[in-house]
C-alpha cells in the first residue's frame, strides 16, 4: 500500500477537481466494490433535501447514538478542517486514520485507472474514504448527508439504506438539478429505494406529490411531516421547545438546544424519522432499542455548528446561504431585533441568488452596521458588489472589507453593544469559525 503523510493526503485531494474527468455513479460502484463493499457493513441513515438536512442529520446521529448505536457521520460541506466530514461518535477523523483512509482508497483509484476509469471527483473520493473509514471503526449505523440532489449524488450508490428522509425543498443549484421545485424534488427523491420508509417533508405541495409518487411507486412505507403539527412553546437565547401533534407526542416537550426558530422544523423532522425507525425498523437491532425519551434526550444533547451558533459573546453565526434558509433565519432576526440592536456580517457566492436574499434580510430591520466581504475561489462575489445592493435597502451606512477575517475584525469593532450576525456562506462561517478558534476564544 502506498505511503502518504496527512498534508500529502489533503493536497492531494485538494487539486481533484482541476483533473478529474466526467463519470458515472457505476464508477464510484466499482470503486466501492474494489474496496468489498465498506458501505454495506453498517446499517445507513440516508438524508437529502435543500435546506435542513445537515442539521436533522445531526439530530438523528445524536438520537441513534443515545440509544447506544456506535454511529458514523457523513456531512458536507466542512467548515474549517476536511475531517469534520467523517465523525464517529461525534468525533472527527483524526489526521493520522485521514491519511490512512487516504492511501487505501488511492491504492483502488490508481488500479481502476489503469484499467480506463476515469479518477473520482472531490466528493467521490471523500465519500468512499468516510465509508472505509466507517467500516475501519466498526460503525454500526452511519447517518450521511447527500451532497447535491439526490439521484445522481455519489451517496445513492449506498444500495441498502435502512431509512430515507428527505427535507424541505426548495430553489438551490438548478443549474443541476432544474428550474422547477417538482424537478428539484424529483432528483431529491431520488434517494428512495424500493420498500425502505421515508420521511419527509410535505410542506411544499408541489414536491410533496412528487416525493409521494415516488414513494408510492417504490411502496415505501411514508411518513410526512407539516408545520401545523409542530407547535412552539418556548424560545430562548440557548433554545427552542415545541409539541407535536403525533400519537403520543402531544404533551411532550421536544427541547432543542439551539434558539433558532427553524430548528423546530428540523427536529420534528428527526423526531418523525426516529419515530418511523421504531416503527418500522426497530428488528434490525434488539440491541438498541430506541424510546421516545431516548429520542428527547437525544435532540436534547445535539450539538450542531453553523446554525445560530454563539461563537463569541453575542456574536452567532448562521450558514444561511439561499432563499428558503434566510427567510428562516430572518424569523428569528426579527425576534432578536424587538429586544438588541442587530449589526451584519455577510458575504455571498456567485451562484447563490444574493440579489433576492439581501432584500429579504432587510426586511422590517434596521441593521446598526453592516459589513460585507468576499470569501475566496472562483465563485466569490466582491464585497463593494455586495456592499451596493445593501445599500438600496438600508439607510445605515455598509461596508465593504475583501478580506473576510479583516472584515470581521471590523464588524466586531464597530458592534457596540449590538448582536453581531454573520451569514450568507458556509465558508464565511468556517473563516470566522476558524479566526475564533485560533484566537482561544478570547475577545478579538
Amino acid at each position: 500500500m502506498m505511503k502518504a503523510s496527512y498534508s500529502q493526503a489533503q493536497a492531494y485531494i485538494d487539486g481533484i477537481p482541476m483533473f478529474a474527468g466526467k463519470r458515472k455513479a457505476s464508477d464510484t460502484e466499482e470503486l466501492l466494490r474494489r474496496l468489498s463493499h465498506p458501505e454495506e457493513s453498517f446499517r445507513v441513515v440516508h438524508v437529502a433535501g435543500t435546506n435542513g438536512k445537515g442539521s436533522v442529520c445531526a439530530f438523528l446521529e445524536s438520537i441513534f447514538r443515545e440509544a447506544g448505536w456506535r454511529t458514523g457521520l457523513f456531512i458536507s460541506p466542512h467548515l474549517v478542517r476536511v475531517n469534520e466530514r467523517f465523525q464517529v461518535n461525534r468525533d472527527p477523523i483524526s489526521d493520522e486514520a485521514f491519511a490512512d483512509a487516504f492511501c487505501h482508497v488511492k491504492d483502488a483509484v490508481d488500479s481502476m485507472e489503469k484499467d480506463g476509469y476515469p479518477h473520482p471527483s472531490y466528493f467521490e473520493f471523500l465519500f468512499v474514504m468516510g465509508m472505509w473509514y466507517f467500516r475501519s471503526r466498526n460503525v454500526e449505523l452511519a447517518v450521511c448527508e447527500t451532497g447535491l440532489g439526490g439521484r445522481l449524488d455519489a451517496t445513492n450508490t449506498i444500495r441498502h439504506p435502512s431509512l430515507s428522509v428527505i427535507t424541505s425543498i426548495g430553489y438551490d443549484h438548478m443549474q443541476y438539478l432544474g428550474d422547477t421545485l417538482e424537478e428539484i424534488a424529483a432528483e431529491k427523491a431520488g434517494i428512495l429505494k424500493a420498500g425502505v420508509p421515508v420521511v419527509y417533508d410535505a410542506n411544499c405541495p408541489k414536491a410533496e406529490a412528487v416525493i409521494q409518487r415516488r414513494a408510492d411507486a417504490l411502496r415505501c412505507p411514508q411518513t410526512s411531516w407539516k408545520k401545523e403539527m409542530s407547535t412552539r412553546t418556548a424560545i430562548g437565547r440557548d433554545s427552542v421547545s415545541f409539541t407535536l401533534e403525533y400519537p403520543g407526542w402531544e404533551k411532550e416537550q421536544v427541547i432543542v438546544p439551539i434558539g433558532a426558530e427553524y430548528q423546530v422544523d428540523n427536529a420534528s423532522l428527526a423526531v418523525l424519522s426516529a419515530e418511523a425507525w421504531m416503527r418500522e425498523r426497530q428488528d434490525l437491532d434488539a440491541k438498541h432499542p430506541l424510546s421516545r425519551r431516548i429520542i428527547l434526550d437525544g435532540i436534547a444533547k445535539t450539538g450542531w455548528e453553523a446554525r445560530m451558533e454563539e461563537v463569541l459573546k453575542d456574536v452567532f453565526v448562521d450558514g444561511a446561504h439561499n432563499e428558503n434558509a434566510v427567510i428562516r433565519l430572518h424569523e428569528s432576526l426579527l425576534r432578536i431585533a424587538k429586544e438588541r440592536r442587530i449589526s451584519l456580517l455577510y458575504s455571498s457566492v456567485a451562484d447563490k441568488n444574493w440579489e433576492k436574499m439581501i432584500p429579504l434580510l432587510c426586511d422590517g430591520i434596521h441593521f446598526q452596521k453592516i459589513v460585507t466581504t468576499s470569501v475566496s475561489g472562483s465563485r466569490q462575489v466582491d464585497a463593494g458588489t455586495l456592499a451596493q445592493a445593501f445599500s438600496g435597502y438600508t439607510e445605515g451606512t455598509v461596508y465593504a472589507e475583501p478580506d473576510p477575517r479583516r472584515a470581521f475584525q471590523k464588524a466586531l469593532s464597530m458592534q457596540g453593544d449590538s448582536v453581531l450576525v454573520c451569514c450568507g456562506s458556509l465558508y464565511l462561517a468556517g473563516e470566522i469559525k476558524s479566526c475564533v478558534e485560533e484566537s482561544g476564544h478570547a475577545e478579538l
